[in-house]
């Protein structure tokens, strides 16, 4: 391990109750220019953390920040692919408003003859970022710097607006999803504590996006061993043990902000780009998770640390990833354009006001790059914290039903209620229908 990184020896102390409402400074805060890190799991489900009630994964970084943060447990993305959600956690819009829907362009042998190839509609994708407002670009225009690391599907890091970077986003070149960015976590976090050593007296945004726990599940020995001796599934053990992993990486970019005196004036937010449930059998995932439009693939917590001016608790309101953007513009005195529909979740008003959080789920492969109706597998809604409702597009999804879940009862989403309520799912339909306006 890299000499720069260390293991934190233990839970901090203090912050031991979790109050009922939150008191919040961020409207006038005392750090008129916080740092900000956002930090993003990768492929990860809801339940798998120690903070989440675990009880075989061990994540003791994560369980602090945590104990340290504004903790939303009900977080959702609003899709449950890489590429869609990571561009909607930037830019703060829907898929179907940036118009990243998908992972990729059509197949080749999909393309009619007479459109762009394959290869041109990687960069048109790519490019897509370019053409809608990102928290970087925003942040650069009150001096900030800011640093791309790990998973970015959009080409070069520059296209999203970020000053410095370590994806190079060339197809020729094997830049997809990441490239020299995904050593990050794995390989150390020298790159990221470089940026801010040299950020001098500027202000910073870090993007940490490691390829964790994702596959390859190929976590270091003393790990595998360690939950080899908890299941009888290899599999299993490896995805358990690459969540510890990523976990320990969190500590570390933690354990620096703690000793370089930056916490205090440090936004800290974290979020997982999608859900996955290990199989048992082999080393993919499970029906209900990555891809799909249940909550194993769409839930994640989500956190916000800045000590000093939020003080941490535990809330069960449903809040989305589209919220960070507001939500760091807030804290940086920055206008939030009008595109962007989230809400600050340091304003628990704006959060408790917003009666239901909405999502859809597109081909992994997009028919048609820049109309997202053609790509899209299932719109859904979450409706006054309990109540899910899943609809299938007919076009590229025939002969499924509408799925209505009382997640309250059921967080596992079996038992499709959507036959003895078919008001509310006339209703919930309706306020879908309302949303989706691609």
């Amino acid at each position: 391990m890299n000499s720069r990184l260390f293991k934190r020896l233990g839970m901090i102390i203090g912050l031991l109750t979790w109050g009922v409402s939150i008191c919040v400074a961020a409207s006038s805060p005392s750090t008129a220019s916080p740092n900000v890190v956002v930090i993003i799991g990768d492929d990860q489900s809801w339940t798998d953390f120690g903070f989440m009630g675990h009880d075989v994964i061990e994540t003791p970084h994560l369980d602090r920040l945590a104990s340290e943060s504004l903790t939303f447990t009900r977080g959702y993305v609003p899709s449950s692919l890489c590429s869609p959600s990571l561009a909607s956690i930037i830019t703060g819009m829907l898929p179907h408003q940036h118009k990243i829907t998908g992972n990729e362009p059509p197949h080749a042998s999909d393309i009619p003859e007479g459109q762009p190839g394959y290869f041109r509609q990687l960069v048109e994708m790519d490019y897509l970022i370019n053409r809608v407002p990102t928290i970087p670009r925003l942040l650069q225009d009150k001096g900030y710097l800011s640093m791309q690391t790990g998973k970015w599907w959009q080409g070069h890091y520059g296209l999203g607006g970020f000053t410095h970077g370590m994806t190079h986003g060339d197809p020729k070149r094997g830049g997809r999803h990441g490239d020299a960015g995904l050593k990050i976590g794995r390989e150390g976090l020298d790159p990221i504590y470089d940026f801010i050593e040299n950020s001098g007296n500027r202000p910073f945004f870090v993007w940490y996006a490691p390829f964790l726990p994702h596959r390859p599940h190929n976590p270091p020995e003393r790990l595998l061993k360690k939950y080899r001796e908890k299941t009888d599934s290899l599999h299993v053990a490896k995805y358990w043990a690459m969540c510890e992993w990523f976990d320990e990486t969190v500590g570390d970019l933690l354990g620096y902000l703690d000793r370089n005196g930056l916490s205090k004036e440090t936004l800290v937010l974290f979020v997982s780009d999608n859900g996955w449930i290990q199989r048992r059998d082999r080393g993919g995932y499970a029906k209900k998770s990555k891809r799909s439009p249940y909550d194993g693939g769409l839930r994640t917590p989500i956190m916000a640390r800045w000590p000093g001016q939020i003080t941490p608790q535990e809330v069960e309101i449903p809040v989305s990833s589209i919220d960070f953007a507001p939500t760091i513009l807030k804290a940086t005195g920055i206008e939030v354009p009008s595109n962007m529909s989230g809400v600050n979740l340091l304003n628990l008003d704006a959060v408790r006001a917003r009666d239901n959080v909405f999502g859809a789920v597109y081909l992994h492969n997009a028919v048609n790059i820049h109309k997202p109706a053609k790509n899209l597998k299932f719109r859904w809604c979450v409706a006054d914290g309990r109540w899910k409702l899943i609809l299938p597009h007919l076009p590229n999804r025939p002969n499924r039903e509408p799925e209505l879940y009382d997640l309250k009862k059921d967080p596992h989403e079996k038992n499709n209620l959507a036959g003895e309520h078919p008001e509310r799912v006339r209703r919930l339909k309706a306020k879908i229908n309302d949303w989706w306006r691609p």
